[in-house]
């Protein structure tokens, strides 16, 4: 999710609709099987951890990624999905005539970053509190 938004994201915001539309036809079906199941397995495995662990404060540690994750999980679904598939419905060779309007991509690459936050600072708190676990 980081190199999206330090890379992937603004070389899409320079990119002409046609290249644009391409390469997002080109990305997805890469991504998008991989994020949901490491995440959800991550949660799981956060909500076990929360459950299991000896120490009070691992375990809020866990509770803590967990939630964080699922705030990641409920964006990439209700906000990133959406558009993705706007995307995908687009023909490359036939840009919308309302496209200056409907051009998704700032908004798209805003709540990336709001999740790519999140999910950061989940990874930090699982370390911490596997670190506590020692």
């Amino acid at each position: 999710m980081t190199a999206t938004v330090i890379g992937i994201a603004p070389m899409m915001l320079s990119l002409p609709y046609e290249r644009y539309v391409q390469t997002v036809h080109f990305l997805r079906p890469r991504f998008d099987p991989v994020m949901p199941l490491a995440n959800g397995l991550t949660v799981l495995l956060d909500l076990l951890l929360a459950i299991t662990a000896g120490d009070g404060l691992a375990r809020a540690g866990f509770a803590t990624a967990a939630v964080l994750l699922l705030c990641v999980m409920g964006i990439s679904l209700t906000k990133n999905v959406p558009v993705n598939r706007y995307v995908m419905s687009l023909s490359p060779a036939v840009q919308p005539p309302d496209w200056a309007e409907t051009d998704p991509r700032r908004r798209w690459r805003a709540w990336n970053t709001t999740r790519t936050a999140l999910a950061l600072f989940a990874f930090v708190t699982n370390i911490v509190a596997t670190v506590r676990l020692g």
